[in-house]
């Protein structure tokens, strides 16, 4: 498949894409125009949605949506959700975003609605489905490497190990990518109905797939959102995720 930047699509022809956004502290929902530009570029039409975790209004939302982004955050994910105490180096919790996530990806479930879901969205999927996380890498994992770059956020940081002849394989066309990685939590034990498919040099989860045949969600801990231009890979993730948003079939 080709991985240049493609050509924009009439609006009724393209897939309306629902993308989740963040709080701020003076409660301003907001969100990098790096998703919805990358969305766009692949041929879907972008539609960010705002932090309100009310079921009917995102049951409505989700019922027009034909795809869903789970994005990434600047907040972690409370640890009561998957029955664990706060670590000392937890970051920020947005009950707002937590709740949001966690309705979108109830009711994306029960429509099949497909999803991609981007760093702490990896996370609040992988909780969504019985899930835990490591609550801060550095200081829970031994012999961790460094998964927290800061700026330059597209900097290629660390390499990230494709299990072959998966997806994430496929679309790269290699085993071995480096990958933008700003992150300090990471999946810890494994959701129902998800596969790992890409793990770091330290073991850290980066991919998963739903292992069911009838679904298409994947997860990536790090942001193919960022730097997409000028990144093939990233292109073919999200060209592949607008295809099966538009034709609800995800084979290559």
């Amino acid at each position: 498949m080709s991985r240049t930047s493609s050509t924009a699509s009439p609006l009724a022809e393209r897939p309306f894409i629902g993308i989740t956004t963040r709080l701020d502290s003076e409660d301003i929902f907001f969100l990098r125009r790096y998703y919805a530009e990358a969305v766009a570029a692949a041929g879907g039409a972008p539609v960010y949605i705002p932090l309100i975790p009310d079921r009917e209004y995102l049951r409505v939302l989700i019922d027009r949506l034909d795809g869903l982004i789970l994005s990434g955050s600047n907040s972690d994910l409370d640890p009561a959700l998957y029955g664990e105490e706060p670590h000392p180096r937890l970051g920020s919790v947005v009950p707002e975003r937590d709740e949001t996530d966690l309705l979108l990806l109830e009711l994306a479930e029960q429509r099949a609605t497909p999803q991609l879901a981007i760093c702490y969205g990896m996370q609040s999927l992988n909780v969504s489905r019985g899930g835990t996380l490591i609550q801060d890498i550095e200081s829970q994992l031994e012999g961790a490497i460094k998964h927290e770059q800061g700026r330059v956020f597209d900097r290629p940081s660390h390499s990230v190990d494709l299990e072959v002849d998966s997806l994430l394989h496929r679309l790269a066309e290699t085993k071995r990518v480096r990958v933008n990685s700003s992150h300090h939590q990471a999946i810890g034990r494994v959701g129902s109905d998800l596969r790992v498919i890409a793990t770091g040099p330290d073991g850290v989860i980066e991919g998963v797939i739903d292992s069911r045949p009838d679904r298409f969600v994947l997860g990536v801990q790090w942001h193919p959102e960022v730097g997409w231009q000028r990144d093939g890979f990233s292109q073919a993730i999200f060209r592949h995720f607008i295809s099966v948003a538009a034709k609800g079939d995800w084979r290559i």
